[in-house]
């Protein structure tokens, strides 16, 4: 078999995650660039990818490692090249599966940023609401704190995935899943002005409710722009829409909510994703409790 057919093997592979696993174009373009790294890296070598043992796999992971990439990027790209090789093995291609024994560097555990209830007061005022962008703006950000959506998740959302009646929303995540998201009054208020807004409807040419100044829908880079710059007007730094979404969660739990709940808003489909945050609410009461107690330190 030449390199073709390696090729031919990330293209099934891919249409494989799309048809069977309902993967967003994100993420099965990230599984093509990972698998493509490790083609090119395999051709350069004399070697295929159907071929590769798990010495090899292990000296690309090394060299991965060497080269400067974040743990968390090659872990990333470790984990697509083993789903690779199950799919080969599923499909009846290897009898072996050569990633079985590789091993990944391990990445740090680290607790989410979040920002406090006082912060994302303060975040959620910094608009100028006497014209129709801060009041999107307002109403983006009100919908980020509200929901804990994934940025790409909010700025999909069309008005027909909203029921003002009952305060809810369909969200379709990850995996094309399903899930409906409670939203507060003060999102829904903030929602209903800024649609309401006449400037508003002379502009919009899309069926995505937060849009710019050509009508056209929003983009990740545009959110992150926006949250950064008012992030700084009120002396706060390093604030994203993951920090948002951070802070969703945190608040929910010191509040009392159950982590299966917030798993379930969140979209994650491991509670141990979840309980990342469980670990942060628990850091923060001992710290809480060491500070305040009188015989805490006694």
């Amino acid at each position: 078999m030449g390199f073709t057919m390696a090729r031919d093997f990330i293209r099934e592979y891919i249409t494989y995650m799309q048809t069977e696993k309902g993967l967003s174009a994100n993420s099965l373009g990230g599984y093509r660039c990972d698998l493509e790294k490790l083609e090119r890296w395999a051709i350069a070598l004399g070697y295929e990818l159907q071929h590769l043992t798990r010495n090899e796999i292990q000296a690309w992971v090394r060299g991965l490692s060497q080269s400067g990439l974040a743990p968390t990027s090659v872990r990333r790209a470790t984990s697509a090249v083993r789903n690779f090789y199950r799919f080969l093995l599923l499909d009846g291609h290897l009898k072996i599966d050569p990633t079985a024994n590789v091993t990944v560097p391990q990445t740090p555990t680290l607790l989410p940023r979040f920002l406090t209830q006082q912060e994302v007061q303060r975040l959620l005022d910094a608009p100028d609401l006497t014209n129709w962008q801060g009041i999107r703006d307002r109403a983006l950000l009100e919908f980020l704190y509200a929901t804990g959506l994934r940025v790409s998740e909010l700025l999909a959302l069309t008005l027909n995935a909203i029921d003002m009646d009952r305060g809810v929303l369909i969200c379709t995540g990850k995996g094309s899943k399903q899930r409906y998201i409670p939203i507060g009054r003060s999102a829904l208020f903030w929602l209903i002005k800024y649609t309401d807004t006449s400037e508003l409807t002379k502009r919009v040419k899309s069926r995505q409710i937060f849009v710019n100044e050509a009508g056209k829908p929003l983009t990740r880079q545009n959110v992150w722009v926006l949250l950064k710059q008012y992030a700084k007007n009120i002396g706060i730094e390093q604030v994203t829409p993951h920090t948002i979404r951070h802070s969703f969660a945190t608040h929910l739990l010191q509040q009392g909510a159950d982590s299966r709940s917030v798993q379930y808003l969140l979209g994650h489909s491991d509670l141990s994703t979840t309980q990342l945050y469980i670990h942060l609410t628990n850091h923060r009461l001992r710290s809480t409790y060491d500070r305040y107690h009188p015989r805490a330190n006694k």
